[in-house]
């Protein structure tokens, strides 16, 4: 079993602040915050991410609309009880956020906490798969599968990120089974979809997932 939880789940982002923070909740008279990061995509678009983070690791200014932030961390879940339903919400986790200037790379090359190249959106993940993949080809004939991961963390816990996965990827990924143990490594992404809570009531939601870019099977120790 893995003992490294900080090894398990591992991220690293760079984007700005968009909106404005809001108390999520309190332990032991830690307060702690969340707010969303906006991070661009090659694309164009932007990934609009969920941060939760710990008064004790900001300044009054560090989550001021646009201001653009490092933020290393770990992408965690946890059950929400909403109208008798359950629901998993997910948000990343910080563990160091560091305040950048834009377009600095020179301050960001002397932190060493990012490469040069820039990765704004990276994140590693080792759990096991705790749900069948599910494969599927849409109407234009690209490959997809979806993977429920179930990644150990400290305290008997464990958070369950929803990936997903293309291609040879998504192949592979939809023939492995349940209890398999995967390293995988992507990008956290936002993704806006409908959904139906009424005979004619439609509501907008946001998924939040991993876009799997690589992934491996771990070999267990015997």
């Amino acid at each position: 079993m893995d003992t490294n939880y900080l090894e398990n789940n591992y991220l690293t982002l760079v984007g700005k602040v968009t909106g404005e923070k809001k108390f999520s909740h309190e332990i032991y008279g830690e307060s702690f915050y969340i707010f969303n990061l906006m991070i661009p995509r090659l694309s164009g678009n932007s990934d609009i991410i969920p941060i939760t983070v710990s008064e004790r690791l900001i300044k009054e200014d560090t989550l001021q609309e646009g201001n653009k932030l490092l933020v290393k961390g770990q992408f965690r879940s946890y059950n929400s009880y909403e109208n008798e339903r359950n629901r998993l919400i997910l948000t990343v986790f910080a563990k160091d956020i560091t305040e950048l200037e834009d377009d600095n790379e020179e301050e960001i090359e002397e932190n060493e906490m990012v490469k040069k190249d820039m990765i704004t959106n990276e994140v590693v993940l080792i759990g096991y798969i705790c749900k069948k993949p599910i494969y599927r080809q849409t109407p234009f004939g690209r490959e997809i599968s979806d993977i429920l991961l179930a990644v150990n963390r400290a305290y008997n816990k464990s958070d369950y990120i929803p990936c997903i996965a293309w291609g040879r990827n998504a192949r592979f990924a939809g023939g492995l089974e349940v209890g398999a143990h995967l390293q995988v490594s992507g990008r956290v992404q936002s993704r806006e979809y409908t959904k139906k809570i009424g005979e004619e009531e439609v509501e907008r939601r946001v998924a939040y997932e991993v876009s799997v870019s690589k992934i491996d099977l771990v070999e267990d120790e015997e």
